[in-house]
């Protein structure tokens, strides 16, 4: 089965970007280097840029990422791309976990708390300027 899985683009901080994210999510980053492609780039700055990064977490989420050497064009996140974590009941504590983590250097940050509608929700712009939504159902 496909699955639709965030694909998040950096200038030069990926690998630290993913490492962050398993410190907040748990699980496993995989990295491959431009240096590591031969021919990719012969720019030493360059080399250890990440030109594919993924986290795999224990609960089967995946997050990518990669770096834009100067040969190509870097494409900023967008104010109408957010990354969502979404569950049930069962994942609150979890996902507020994730939030609170997440929290530390973001801005733009509306608390996860109850929501009128009765899910648990919040907001946040991370610290590498990525826009995270968080949403826990209560029934």
């Amino acid at each position: 089965m496909a699955r639709l899985t965030p694909y998040l683009s950096f200038t030069d901080r990926a690998r630290e970007a993913l490492e962050f994210y398993r410190s907040v999510l748990g699980g496993t980053v995989d990295i491959s280097t431009f240096g590591s492609m031969p021919g990719m780039t012969d720019d030493p700055a360059e080399q250890e840029l990440v030109m594919h990064g993924q986290l795999e977490t224990p609960g089967g989420l995946v997050l990518m990422a990669s770096d834009t050497p100067s040969f190509m064009t870097y494409v900023a996140p967008t104010s109408g791309v957010t990354v969502a974590l979404t569950g049930g009941p069962e994942d609150v504590d979890g996902i507020r976990a994730a939030f609170t983590a997440l929290s530390d250097g973001a801005t733009d940050v509306m608390p996860f708390e109850l929501a009128p509608w009765g899910d648990h929700y919040g907001q946040l712009v991370d610290r590498f300027g990525i826009s995270w939504m968080f949403d826990a159902g209560t029934a």
